[in-house]
């Protein structure tokens, strides 16, 4: 029996950490699940807008809930909805009220409060400070506002904002998941600031948290350590645009805190639980003195009027000074029931950083409902709403040998036995119900309907609107019922729980699996012509066939892509073959892994006396004594003799390479192993990172010392693109992954392409994961390449498109971001099928209109009809000089 509650034990806990990418289920205004006794306001017009009338897409009395009389600018009017338990708050979906076409009012903006227990209550700032977002602009459309920070509540307040005095009217949808971990507060040191000498100062303080703050303590609240978002290796790098270094981490120096040497922190759950472990995710980059805590002691108090235990639970932890990568460090804590824990953490170096804590724990009933004879124990899921009980076992169960009366012998182990069975058909079911959601959360599915979504998304903020102009019905009768949606209106589907899965593409797409034999496949890379393939061969378990060989070619031996090549057989390479020049290893200093891939890893490192080495003609600009940073390709100790030859097929490729906008070989490390190739790398990163950290060039941004860029930047960059890739296209090389995160960018600006994307876990989200092997870059990838594994110059033009829009929306989100990878695929079948159903990127507000239209001649569904690169860097290069 132990046996199979450490199993349920061990399910749950696969739930302890929310994802907000994931957490986005709609919570039951629009269905009712939310009760009208559960939605109040401060006020109504009429009884007929009365607060449980501001439902999403629902129309009963008149439509919607007012606020009574003319809302004034000073106004604090609220709806208020009691999500009934603690809720992990992520979206917030608003409308006017449109009723059947008869009303006109809406709220143009709105504040938000949130209360935990109903007494207190806090308000609302996203990650910038500003309290108000931006909501209707008409009575009929549909607007969904991402919630950054995400908030945990149980009570919520909608307060309308007006500049002028006007009449609103609002309906709502909130979105999330319940909050199964429990944790209510918790209490730190504030974070510091971390200023080392040659690199940016990192503020690593938590932004975000909604407590208290008195004497250099945070208390009371939460924050950045439970919103979902988990920092990188290089705590200097973010996940969020227009924040300082360091935002995602809450960071402590060793000797700010005294002699202590260690972090106090205090944890207050909402209950009594039974705890099994804790989570923290720590940095480790220990080049700059950052490391996971060396050990640390928790304390447990069974009530907040009860005393510490005296006995801690102390775990020590094991120290890497190889891998810098920042991890997740698990603390058992041995089934030890509390209602507050006080966890010590142990400084290993001068820094300690965290990102999330999460707890994984089941509730305990109180002790004045624990009878001797029995026992309770609840388990929750994320996404059950209400708790599921297991049976109590009497104790004679658990004891077969106690005495019982000898009346009712028989009948007592007849209950006990049957009471034995159903608790295991009951935890089966668990088990198994709890694998199956982990699926649907791991695959976050959404659902495009056809015929009732237009998608258009804002660049300049996080709103999605989702929008149907006013048209007259189907047909002459009205809606019936909550069954019938007005036509009026578009139904958001943010998680469906039916998600489209890609093991059914053939099923979707008949007319590709009946043609495949004229179709193409595998490896047709480079050549106008490809050959000709079987069904079975085009579809592999039902999904788009990519042979072993094609998976290394596409990945490179390091992860990263590399070039395809027509006609260039390399079966046994040499030294001799190879024409970069031998530099000496010991003066390459290791300062990053950049990324890694089967075979091999990435790594960024200075190179002393690289300048001198090379001499005259040197394709590095002079430091003036400065290092010179490179990246450095290396091929691991354990790779096959497969991945060796194929690394140097790579650096004679490379050396084949040279042009001002393409990423140049500088010298090699092959004679002795680790195979190590040496290549360019600029001071400003990647294109993606440098793009999404500034804003368009303004009086405003002039004024307040913004990070930016003009117009004009924005089409020299995209001309240079286009260059280096006219470049390869004159080689017949074809890149296959072509993106910002592959352009990398100099303080002058000039672009050199590259191949590194791939390898980085910071664009890990931009790579699908097909048949568990191959990685591909499918928002960005052609229908034909996606389908077929077709890769040629005219699949590069595609994706340059792509990247024109990532460099005009400034990199701001990821291409086709409503949808889910699997709906990606599915778009491409509606390519494929050309009925004129296929969703195509939205035109950024920055890009002139001839240029998106050069980017819808990119995505052309008739590759012959998509333009060459020359022919896209002559339609480019005269915009720049405008």
């Amino acid at each position: 029996m132990h046996l199979f509650l450490l199993l349920i034990l061990q399910v749950i806990a696969a739930f302890g950490q929310i994802d907000p990418t994931h957490c986005r289920y709609a919570l039951g205004m629009e269905d009712g699940r939310i009760k009208d006794d559960d939605i109040t306001a401060s006020s109504q017009w009429y009884e007929t807008t009365a607060p449980h009338y501001a439902r999403f897409n629902r129309e009963e009395g008149d439509g919607a809930w007012c606020p009574e009389g003319q809302l004034e600018p000073s106004d604090s009017q609220y709806l208020q909805v009691d999500l009934g338990r603690l809720t992990f708050l992520t979206v917030v979906g608003t409308q006017g009220r449109y009723a059947r076409n008869s009303g006109k009012e809406y709220a143009r903006a709105y504040r938000l409060n949130y209360s935990r227990d109903g007494l207190l209550w806090k308000s609302w700032r996203n990650r910038l400070g500003n309290p108000v977002m931006d909501a209707n602009k008409n009575a009929y459309t549909s607007v969904i506002n991402d919630l950054h920070p995400p908030i945990i509540t149980r009570y919520i307040r909608l307060i309308p904002v007006t500049k002028l005095s006007t009449t609103v009217c609002m309906r709502v949808e909130l979105y999330g998941c319940p909050w199964d971990d429990g944790l209510i507060s918790y209490s730190a040191p504030e974070g510091q600031l971390m200023m080392p000498p040659g690199y940016p100062s990192a503020s690593l303080n938590d932004s975000t948290y909604d407590g208290a703050h008195e004497r250099r303590r945070l208390f009371g609240g939460l924050g950045q350590l439970t919103d979902g978002v988990i920092g990188l290796d290089n705590f200097l790098l973010t996940r969020q645009y227009n924040v300082w270094p360091g935002y995602d981490y809450l960071g402590w120096r060793n000797d700010s805190l005294g002699t202590q040497g260690y972090v106090e922190m205090e944890f207050v759950f909402d209950r009594q639980r039974n705890f099994t472990s804790m989570k923290v995710h720590s940095n480790n980059m220990f080049s700059r003195g950052v490391k996971i805590f060396s050990s640390v002691s928790c304390w447990f108090k069974p009530r907040l009027i009860a005393g510490w235990e005296v006995e801690p639970v102390v775990f020590k932890t094991v120290l890497d000074d190889r891998n810098p990568s920042a991890r997740y460090v698990t603390v058992p804590l041995n089934r030890h029931t509390a209602k507050s824990l006080r966890c010590r953490f142990y400084f290993a170096d001068v820094w300690m950083m965290f990102s999330e804590i999460s707890f994984q724990s089941v509730f305990c009933p109180s002790e004045d409902t624990i009878l001797p004879t029995q026992m309770t124990l609840v388990v929750t899921t994320p996404l059950a709403s209400q708790e599921s009980t297991v049976t109590p076992i009497p104790e004679t169960a658990a004891n077969p040998s106690a005495s019982v009366p000898p009346e009712g012998n028989t009948a007592i182990l007849i209950g006990c036995l049957v009471t034995i069975i159903l608790l295991l058909v009951i935890v089966i079911f668990l088990i198994l119900w709890c694998q199956y959601v982990c699926k649907v959360l791991e695959k976050a599915p959404r659902r495009i309907h056809d015929e009732e979504m237009t998608v258009r998304l804002s660049s300049c903020s996080d709103t999605i609107i989702l929008q149907t102009p006013p048209v007259p019905p189907r047909s002459g009768h009205g809606p019936s019922g909550p069954a019938n949606t007005d036509p009026h209106y578009e139904r958001v589907f943010l998680l469906d729980p039916q998600y489209q899965n890609p093991a059914m593409l053939r099923n979707k797409l008949p007319e590709l699996s009946q043609s495949a034999e004229a179709s193409a496949c595998g490896g047709g890379y480079a050549e106008p012509d490809v050959t000709q393939c079987t069904p079975h061969q085009c579809f592999h378990n039902s999904a788009p066939h990519y042979a072993e060989t094609d998976i290394v070619r596409l990945q490179g031996v390091t992860g990263s892509n590399m070039y395809a090549v027509p006609a260039l057989t390399v079966d046994s390479l040499t030294r001799k073959d190879i024409s970069a020049a031998e530099f000496p290893r010991q003066q390459l200093i290791f300062r990053e892994k950049l990324g890694e891939g089967q075979f091999g890893e990435v790594h960024l490192c200075e190179a002393e006396g690289l300048l001198e080495f090379l001499g005259e003609g040197s394709p590095l600009p002079d430091r003036e004594g400065h290092s010179v940073l490179v990246a450095v390709k290396q091929l691991r100790a354990d790779a096959t003799s497969q991945a060796r030859n194929d690394f140097l097929k790579e650096i004679k490729i490379m050396s084949r390479l040279n042009d001002p906008n393409i990423i140049r070989l500088l010298c090699v490390c092959v004679s002795s192993d680790p195979l190590c190739m040496v290549t360019e790398y600029m001071e400003n990163g990647d294109l993606n990172m440098f793009l999404s950290q500034r804003e368009i060039e303004s009086t405003l941004t002039h004024a307040n010392n913004i990070p930016s860029v003009s117009l004009s930047n924005l089409l020299h960059m995209s001309v240079q693109i286009a260059s280096g890739m006219k470049y390869l296209a004159s080689l017949n090389f074809v890149h296959r992954d072509l993106a910002t995160r592959n352009c990398l960018l100099d303080r002058r600006l000039t672009i050199k392409i590259a191949d590194f994307g791939m390898s980085r876990n910071l664009y890990s989200s931009d790579y699908y994961r097909i048949q568990g092997r191959a990685v591909l870059p499918i928002r960005w990838m052609a229908w034909e390449s996606i389908l077929l594994g077709k890769f040629t110059t005219a699949s590069d033009v595609w994706a340059f498109g792509v990247t024109l829009w990532e460099i005009f929306t400034l990199c701001k989100e990821q291409p086709y971001s409503l949808l889910s990878d699997e709906q990606v695929i599915e778009n491409s079948g509606e390519f494929f099928r050309n009925q004129g159903r296929q969703i195509f990127l939205y035109a950024p507000p920055l890009c002139p209109p001839s240029l998106f239209e050069l980017m819808m001649c990119c995505w052309s569904r008739d590759i012959p009809n998509r333009p060459s690169f020359e022919g896209l860097f002559q339609a480019l290069r005269p915009h720049v000089n405008q």
